[in-house]
């Protein structure tokens, strides 16, 4: 089995490609250990000590490493365990029937407003058609949280997650981007 690697605009986080697909269905993102735990791969990872996220895409994992880890040094163990992982197809989450459950991610509540369903939408389809599949192949991903008062929520995933280069991706590409096609919107936030 051959993993590809490819570098994300932010230099703290690698993209693994395993050549298969990760998540069958939406993304995951664990940004603590103890998120962790309700995936074997994703609890391997954090557990080699020098890893502060793991994000599961469609077909990709990207791993970020903590502040001054040396790449080098910690890509041969990252490929290992995904070696590992993926040529035991091993399950990527703890099945329930073990005690542990897979929560989804929190949702947190922006009160989008019933009056506003028909931006929201279009404000929805622009993110899912035009932004995300962009963002995936940088090795993240951007999540809608809400609409109020003109204003979008964003959460970054992923690699997008605390890249030097995602406060300009967020304004200066996504917001003119929304601003263009949906008049209502007038400013994007990162949540």
């Amino acid at each position: 089995m051959l993993i590809e690697t490819e570098p994300t605009p932010n230099p703290a986080t690698l993209k693994f490609l395993p050549g298969r697909t990760v998540m069958e269905s939406g993304t995951r993102d664990f940004a603590t250990p103890e998120e962790a735990e309700v995936s074997p791969l994703a609890d391997a990872l954090f557990n080699l000590g020098d890893v502060t996220g793991v994000f599961f895409g469609r077909d990709f994992i990207s791993v970020t490493a903590a502040p001054g880890v040396d790449w080098r040094s910690l890509k041969p163990d990252v490929l290992a365990i995904l070696l590992d992982h993926f040529s035991a197809n091993m399950p990527l989450f703890h099945m329930p029937s073990a005690g542990f459950s897979v929560p989804p991610p929190e949702d947190e509540d922006f009160g989008d407003d019933p009056e506003d369903a028909d931006i929201v939408a279009q404000i929805r389809e622009l993110i899912d058609t035009r932004v995300r599949p962009a963002v995936a192949n940088d090795g993240g991903d951007i999540v809608y949280r809400g609409f109020k008062q003109g204003k979008v929520f964003l959460q970054m995933q992923g690699a997008c997650s605390g890249c030097p280069s995602s406060s300009a991706t967020l304004k200066n590409g996504i917001e003119q981007l929304l601003k263009h096609y949906v008049p209502e919107v007038t400013e994007v936030r990162a949540v």
